[in-house]
């Protein structure tokens, strides 16, 4: 088959001609996922590019719901091509594509859209594009969960707007490389609103301009690699204040935008929470990796999001999540969740961002993991290890934790809190604090700004640790199963053995019949413990450190 043609046409609806072309994607990979083929996967016509800067420059109307503006990419060619693939949702318009001031011509399918430059860019030149676009994006039925952008009103009935978009993608609002594994050096968010009406996004502030006609247009400068779903706006009548941190790199500043009649209460809640979480964090992964863009806590209409140094906040300044324990043991109503939780992602979502969504454990499982180191450092190892017991009565063992890689397809749920007791486990098996926590900030020394999968961070725990991990890993994440640890007496022994998805699968545990906790090495197969044949029912398992099922024959 002519491969010519086959890149001809794909952009015409007939993505199933992506797997004949690469024979890459997923044996699962059926016609019906071309569209998300075309979000998920890094073709020939993304991979031949990377984005260097986005200069994003937009106007909202908020009376229609409408934005225009222009979105300009800057890019260096990784090989000769003269197709790229750019990703905006195709309810929005595109005016035209500027390359050197002449118009490109352009193909639209699903929401993804190819952009044909009229000869081929050489390997290495370093390109730009501008993007120029209107249209009224999707308002978020269920934010975050359910993303676009969200409107609303604060109680004077001035307009409050955000954006969410991480499931969704970032191309629900603005045009850009919508995949998680291309991530701009830099970036420049310009945004003009109602000049009684503040745009907060991310990075620093540079300026701030009247436009005309009663607008103003809020610069902001991002000085460091960021991921798309991150990019945000907030527009309200906010509030500023500020204060700093006296942290590992030096003064980290602080930022603050609530609205009016929230800023009493925000300025003693903030206080309270914000310094002890970046201390605690610090202690355990390293440098708050943003120091040049600061550390801003945002008001938004929606419970929370991870926006890189512009955390959205919509916690109602309470303790817990949404004025609840998760964990139900009292340790989850002593700080307030979402300003711990959203800012672990700096570290672990924002930082060391996962390459294909598939992969969004790394953001979550650590993230959750990271509330207990939270706990421990403000209340102690007891405090942790009951707060992560507690919260397994959350986890449903649908679905395997890790997704389906190149269709954009994020995996169970249970990456929050199964995910979170994982990572106590291999900590166990680790066996030593000290080394533990050199692996956590080792974690953010290696990969820090960059984008990863899941075998690079196992194989590095692994490396680090002097063990290997990777059944376990796989067992906990790609299975949606718990490992079954099976007792029996025979022949007047007491035997076990692992019931598991994963062959050979061998994880010691930590096992008590009488005094002290005692470690053993079950298998795949039967194997004797010394344990006498009398204690039989009365084994117990060290759970406060393994989650797993045990079953006795």
């Amino acid at each position: 088959m002519d491969n010519a043609w086959v890149k001809k046409n794909l952009f015409k609806g007939c993505c199933i001609w992506l797997l004949l072309l690469t024979n890459q994607l997923p044996a699962q990979t059926k016609f019906e996922h071309a569209c998300d083929s075309l979000r998920g996967y890094v073709s020939d016509y993304r991979s031949c590019y990377d984005v260097t800067f986005y200069q994003l420059d937009i106007k909202i109307d908020i009376a229609t719901q409408t934005i225009v503006g222009s979105n300009t990419i800057t890019f260096l060619a990784t090989q000769v091509f003269n197709q790229l693939q750019i990703d905006l949702f195709a309810n929005l318009a595109i005016d035209k594509i500027l390359f050197k001031n002449q118009p490109l011509n352009f193909t639209r399918t699903c929401n993804a859209v190819l952009v044909t430059f009229p000869y081929s860019i050489s390997k290495g030149a370093i390109e730009k594009i501008t993007i120029f676009y209107a249209g009224k994006p999707i308002v978020a039925a269920k934010p975050p969960w359910d993303g676009g952008l969200v409107y609303t009103h604060d109680t004077s009935h001035s307009p409050w707007i955000s954006t969410a978009c991480q499931e969704i993608g970032a191309s629900v609002w603005w045009p850009n490389k919508d995949h998680q594994s291309d991530e701009p050096d830099s970036m420049l968010i310009s945004v003009s609103v109602p000049d009684t009406l503040m745009d907060v996004s991310n990075g620093r502030l540079s300026e701030v301009t009247p436009i005309g006609d009663g607008y103003v247009r809020y610069n902001w400068v991002v000085s460091n690699p960021i991921n798309n779903y991150d990019v945000c706006m907030n527009i309200a009548k906010y509030e500023h204040f500020n204060d700093c941190f006296e942290g590992i790199n030096g003064l980290l500043t602080l930022d603050y935008y609530v609205l009016k009649h929230h800023l009493k209460k925000a300025k003693k809640h903030f206080k309270k929470q914000v310094k002890p979480l970046l201390k605690a964090f610090e202690y355990w992964f390293g440098a708050y990796p943003f120091y040049g863009d600061g550390y801003k806590l945002i008001e938004t209409p929606f419970l929370g999001m991870e926006h890189q140094s512009a955390i959205a906040y919509g916690n109602n300044y309470e303790l817990g999540y949404r004025g609840k324990d998760l964990s139900q043991t009292g340790y989850g109503k002593k700080w307030d969740y979402i300003i711990v939780h959203e800012s672990a992602h700096e570290w672990f979502g924002n930082s060391i961002t996962s390459k294909d969504i598939a992969d969004m454990w790394l953001h979550e499982s650590f993230a959750d993991y990271a509330e207990s180191l939270f706990i421990e450092y403000q209340y102690g190892k007891k405090a942790a290890n009951a707060y992560l017991v507690g919260k397994r009565k959350n986890i449903k063992n649908d679905a395997p934790i890790i997704g389906t890689y190149n269709l954009n397809k994020k995996g169970s749920n249970d990456m929050y809190y199964k995910g979170g007791n994982l990572l106590h486990t291999i900590r166990t098996l680790v066996n030593d604090d000290r080394l533990w926590r050199d692996i956590l900030t080792g974690l953010n020394q290696q990969f820090r700004l960059k984008t990863v999968d899941s075998e690079e961070i196992i194989q590095y725990i692994n490396q680090k640790a002097n063990k290997n991990f990777t059944k376990i890993f796989n067992q906990y994440l790609r299975y949606k199963n718990l490992p079954t640890l099976i007792f029996k007496i025979e022949n007047g022994q007491i035997w076990c053995r692992w019931n598991a998805d994963v062959v050979e699968f061998d994880m010691p545990i930590k096992i008590k019949y009488q005094h002290d906790y005692q470690w053993i090495q079950p298998q795949t197969g039967w194997t004797i413990i010394d344990v006498p044949v009398s204690y039989f029912n009365n084994i117990e398992i060290d759970d406060n450190h393994f989650y797993i099922q045990t079953s006795y024959q």
